[in-house]
């Protein structure tokens, strides 16, 4: 295995000996899909606490009003042109991204990625899980509901959001186990956005009035169908099971027009993504097993990356429903 050590040369060395700044801090600024999403405002909330937390490291959130991910290269670029040390992250698309990142690599600034286990262009990328196996959780749950037949459908924040895909396409692997459930029309495109989550759900409701589950992808697509769900009146009729955080899809676990969600913490996602790059920075083996030092990230796997560096993998997914969800205050 490619082991990840990121040692500084012995000219670098050199110079830090001499020089004052070698006593600066070094800037690790994460990039997400968009801001303003309650996913990354709790997100935002690791991010400073770690540089709250450690000297030597300071610590802050950007992204793009909206999910674009040609806003976000250029969010990157703006990043390369300052000299930050550090880029950590969470892609809206990673392939869109491999040129920026390989420019941000050839600059000496450290790159770690969150969501992203296909780039080519990342010393470390950080997974909460394994992707395939959660996807399938999740159809697991909705197939139970559905009595295993009827029709079903999938949600994707974009074709492009590797993680969602990887959902989606587990979901799918898993319901063929199950004769008579159907999927039809999957991998709808919310682009992170409730609204547009809506407007499909009832478009798919117009379509297949018969249909019986819904499987959400990015995290506000269970808002955009439990409203479509619940305007429908078919709330003991459909099943509806998606990446979701508590506090916004409370409302409709309470009314039954979402049955369950799952996440992992984006706060404590925001803090590892931190974690590893002050790893990266400061020449550490990031290593199978190791214990980063939070729940769900305490014995971590290690296994190589497609390009250069090594994916990290969790075992962080919680499961929320109606009894349980007032346990998280996010």
């Amino acid at each position: 295995m490619r082991i990840l050590t990121a040692l500084l040369g012995t000219a670098a060395l050199g110079l830090a000996m001499a020089s004052p700044l070698a006593a600066q801090e070094k800037t690790v600024v994460t990039v997400v899909k968009v801001t303003g999403e309650n996913w990354f405002t709790r997100m935002e909330e690791g991010v400073k606490a770690y540089g709250d937390e450690h000297e030597g490291i300071a610590t802050r959130q950007v992204g793009p009003a909206k999910a674009d991910a040609a806003q976000q290269a250029a969010i990157i670029q703006d990043l390369i042109a300052q000299g930050v040390d550090a880029i950590a992250v969470v892609p809206m698309d990673p392939s869109s991204l491999e040129g920026v990142l390989r420019r941000a690599t050839q600059r000496g600034i450290k790159v770690i990625t969150h969501e992203a286990d296909n780039l080519q262009n990342t010393e470390v990328d950080l997974e909460a899980f394994d992707n395939a196996e959660f996807g399938a959780h999740f159809n697991e749950q909705l197939a139970e509901c559905m009595g295993h037949e009827g029709k079903w459908t999938s949600f994707v924040g974009s074709l492009g959001s590797l993680t969602h895909v990887q959902w989606a396409d587990g979901g799918a692997k898993n319901a063929e186990k199950y004769d008579k459930m159907e999927l039809v029309s999957a991998k709808n495109e919310s682009f992170n956005d409730a609204n547009r989550a809506y407007e499909l759900a009832r478009e798919i409701l117009r379509a297949h009035p018969d249909i019986k589950g819904f499987q959400g992808g990015s995290a506000i697509d269970v808002i955009g169908i439990g409203r479509a769900v619940e305007e429908a009146g078919i709330a003991d009729k459909t099943c509806v099971y998606g990446l979701g955080l508590p506090k916004d899809t409370g409302p409709y676990l309470e009314t039954g027009a979402v049955d369950g969600i799952a996440f992992w913490d984006p706060k404590d996602a925001g803090y590892v993504m931190n974690i590893l790059a002050a790893k990266v920075l400061a020449g550490e083996e990031i290593t199978d097993g190791m214990d980063l030092g939070v729940p769900g990230y305490d014995k971590v796997s290690v296994t190589d990356g497609p390009g250069e560096g090594v994916i990290v993998r969790g075992q962080a997914w919680v499961d929320v429903t109606k009894d349980n969800y007032k346990d998280y205050p996010f």
